[in-house]
């Protein structure tokens, strides 16, 4: 094993111009897998905090009795799917949009009435929140007796819903496109170095070295330019990162809630060795000497 390692280490420094090339190449394609994987996360780390401020409004018909408001109330929350369900009466809902309007509530002014209606703010359970979910559910509300009209933002949750699918599908395609690139950059580049020392491999072979022996050194290299593949891969990340993200924060504050995951920058080094060992593998398994 020490042999083959020095030997390893040897044909890299020896062909470093290709081997260098080759670790670039790997490095570009972790990072483009890292940043489709890092978008997911965050697309994904949005869908799960959205249940927490995902809301319904029901709106009320005029003149309802407190009695038949009571009753809408309980059948709303006799239901299994609801958090929470809160009665906003006329008058809190008119002082709500004041607040919201802060200095230009003046254009409240002179109203003989109040025309906003009295309404029911429901918060659904986490594992509730989906398109199809939330659409069946308005649709029940709509059929109970006083209640004119629901609210709850199906056309923003629908986006939200294609937007997670899409870019899932599009990031597993791509990741899974990459690493095949990945594991073919190592397999073709160990067949270079393999026929660069054909001359060298022949003579070991009438010494008695065996296949074992011969094929070491060769993914020892391919688990090297994984590797440090991997390792650039996290330097440009790093450094995309705080020349970027980090000084744009300062002056975009919607960036700070883009998260990257430390953990997967940290294992790229690791997946990198992983990728170049299984080209190597394939590589010597399907030269025949």
């Amino acid at each position: 094993m020490t042999y083959s390692i020095k030997l390893a280490l040897q044909s890299l420094w020896h062909e470093k111009w290709i081997n260098f090339l080759s670790m670039l190449t790997i490095a570009m394609g972790l990072l483009v897998v890292t940043l489709v994987v890092s978008s997911i996360y965050n697309v994904n780390l949005f869908a799960r905090k959205l249940p927490e401020k995902f809301f319904i409004v029901a709106y009320l018909k005029e003149g309802l009795t407190e009695k038949e408001t009571q009753h809408i109330m309980s059948s709303i929350k006799d239901r299994g799917s609801i958090a929470r369900a809160k009665y906003i009466s006329k008058a809190d809902a008119l002082k709500e949009l004041k607040a919201s309007l802060k200095d230009a509530d003046y254009v409240l002014e002179g109203l003989d009435e109040n025309p906003l209606p009295a309404s029911i703010e429901i918060r659904m359970k986490k594992e509730a929140v989906g398109p199809e979910a939330v659409k069946s559910f308005a649709d029940s509300l709509r059929k109970i007796e006083g209640i004119d009209d629901v609210q709850y933002g199906e056309k923003f949750l629908l986006s939200l819903h294609s937007m997670k699918t899409g870019m899932e599908t599009i990031g597993l395609i791509l990741t899974v496109v990459m690493i095949s690139g990945i594991v073919f950059i190592c397999y073709s580049t160990v067949k270079i170095l393999f026929y660069r020392r054909k001359d060298e491999i022949e003579t070991l072979k009438l010494l008695g070295a065996t296949r074992g022996f011969i094929r070491t050194p060769f993914v020892i290299e391919g688990g090297v330019i994984g590797a440090v593949g991997g390792i650039i891969s996290v330097i440009i990340a790093a450094a995309f990162y705080f020349s970027v993200f980090y000084k744009l924060s300062a002056t975009v504050p919607v960036i700070r809630a883009v998260v990257f995951p430390t953990e997967l920058f940290l294992s790229l080094p690791a997946v990198g060795l992983f990728l170049g060992i299984t080209g190597s593998l394939i590589a010597m398994g399907r030269i025949r000497f």
